[in-house]
């Protein structure tokens, strides 16, 4: 390693371009420190351009470690008390970035996703961070205190590296498992990852729903005590939509979820409507509430027809509750290639919560989609990469400074 010249001495390498690495990189850059920020695509960002629909659903005001997925379900408590979205929201307003709230807490750009990306590449600039775009990671070691890292077979060394790559959903994005590559090469353990925020398919016993593709409805979906309210939407595969996304990062395999289809009906709904109209058939009725060929299905799976008049009110309450509690019993996700963000990944266990620092071995960091921290769908996933960026990025910025000396 002595032979690694001057200008390819740092004193962090961040391995990732994303939200999590850009805002670590600009976080250690803007307190001194000699920050190089690598990524093999040729852009930086690639995944907020296409967030929010292009207009980057940058952070979400709900945004408590409650709303997070992790098998430490206290971890993401430090990063996000001293990285609010406020923050974040202050240096969007900085630089001139229009925004709106959507539902639920949700901000978006009242632009392009682009202005974030922009706006974070301007304040890595600001703290002298050193971009090597489109450069692929061959290969990274540690010796002697110091982290080595080859790209395209040149050799770059620092005191500190930070694993900012992701994990492997929305692989056309070049999205990979290299972090956990990297994480167990070093000792860190890994949990499972798997899709999170995912639309489910559905079998060949519910073909029925999987010709209402394009259908959806506003309704709310359980899987054990985890209740959604959100429109859910029925694919050609199965179901998706905002109430499915969600609860697909609970779900697991060869269990049931329960999607009540009309949230705000009373109780005895139903029976009240065969009182004051007996006249009125049940297709009816229910097509007033729900889309129609939705309404068909489901009144074709139950067997239910006529007038409400012909119907007897335990018949009418059997509808009220199947109406309430419908189980569908996916086969499986659309996997990687259509989930949002990857659930598991690098265990919090072997990583300190203050600071995103591996407990042992000294400079190594971990942060954002990486880490096993999963958020909700809305932001959370953005809020979680600004946090734990910043987390390590001060943290780096307590390691002592890159000398002239050369190589330790």
């Amino acid at each position: 390693m002595g032979g690694v010249s001057e200008n390819r001495r740092f004193d962090a390498i961040v391995i990732g371009a994303g939200a999590a690495g850009m805002m670590a990189a600009l976080t250690a850059g803007q307190r001194g420190r000699r920050v190089l920020l690598v990524d093999h695509n040729s852009e930086p960002g690639r995944k907020i351009l296409i967030s929010g629909g292009g207009r980057c659903n940058f952070t979400n005001l709900g945004a408590g470690p409650e709303r997070y997925l992790s098998g430490n379900p206290h971890f993401a408590k430090s990063a996000l008390s001293r990285y609010r979205p406020a923050d974040f929201l202050a240096m969007i307003e900085r630089h001139g970035i229009g925004w709106h709230e959507k539902t639920l807490g949700q901000l978006f750009c009242d632009g392009s996703a682009r202005q974030v990306v922009a706006m974070l590449v301007e304040e890595c600039r600001a703290g002298g961070v050193t971009f090597a775009l489109g450069r692929a990671v061959s290969d990274v070691g540690h010796a002697d205190g110091r982290f080595r890292v080859a790209l395209d077979g040149e050799e770059h060394e620092a005191a500190a590296l930070v694993i900012a790559c992701g994990g492997p959903a929305i692989p056309k994005l070049g999205a990979s498992g290299f972090a956990y590559e990297v994480a167990r090469r070093f000792g860190l353990g890994v949990v499972q990852p798997r899709p999170a925020l995912v639309p489910l398919t559905l079998g060949a016993d519910e073909a029925l729903f999987r010709e209402l593709s394009g259908v959806s409805a506003d309704v709310a979906v359980r899987w054990g005590k985890v209740r959604f309210r959100e429109a859910a939407l029925f694919t050609h595969r199965g179901l998706s939509g905002p109430a499915v996304l969600q609860i697909s990062s609970y779900w697991q395999h060869r269990t049931a979820i329960g999607v009540d289809f009309l949230p705000d009906a009373g109780a005895d709904w139903l029976v009240a409507e065969k009182r004051a109209r007996p006249r009125a058939a049940v297709r009816r009725v229910l097509a007033e509430r729900l889309p129609e060929r939705l309404a068909d299905a489901l009144l074709e799976r139950m067997g239910a027809s006529g007038e409400l008049g012909g119907l007897a009110d335990k018949v009418l309450r059997g509808v009220e509750a199947r109406l309430a509690d419908w189980p569908f019993r996916p086969d499986g996700t659309e996997g990687f290639a259509k989930a949002e963000v990857t659930g598991g990944g690098i265990a919090c266990g072997g990583l300190s919560s203050q600071t995103m620092a591996a407990r042992m071995v000294p400079g190594l960091y971990a942060v954002g989609e990486a880490v096993d921290v999963t958020g909700w769908l809305g932001g959370y996933n953005f809020q979680w990469a600004w946090a734990s960026g910043n987390a390590a990025g001060i943290s780096l910025a307590e390691i002592p400074q890159q000398t002239n000396q050369g190589s330790q």
